[in-house]
């Protein structure tokens, strides 16, 4: 049986979303191939994006698979310092 992959709190998708392109920039990644990583605040201004998949990116087939789980990795290594500094407080 295949398992699905789910949001346990539906809520936090768009924290989620925002957190992945923020980090995403941060590494400098998705800026378009030919636009040497614009910022994603300013992407769409610039004409740097095209379409519509999330804050403007339409392909991102660029894009390693490393780079991409390096931006998951970072994401999970946040949320748990968010979550230790929580508790531990």
């Amino acid at each position: 049986m295949a398992r699905a992959n789910r949001t346990v709190v539906p809520e936090s998708r768009a924290m989620l979303k925002q957190m992945q392109y923020e980090i995403a920039s941060e590494f400098g990644l998705y800026g378009a191939p030919s636009s040497g990583g614009a910022d994603t605040e300013f992407a769409s201004e610039l004409g740097v994006t095209g379409g519509s998949i999330g804050y403007g990116y339409s392909y991102l087939g660029h894009l390693t698979s490393r780079d991409n789980g390096s931006v998951g990795g970072e994401i999970t290594k946040r949320l748990v310092k968010q979550a230790e500094q929580s508790l531990f407080k």
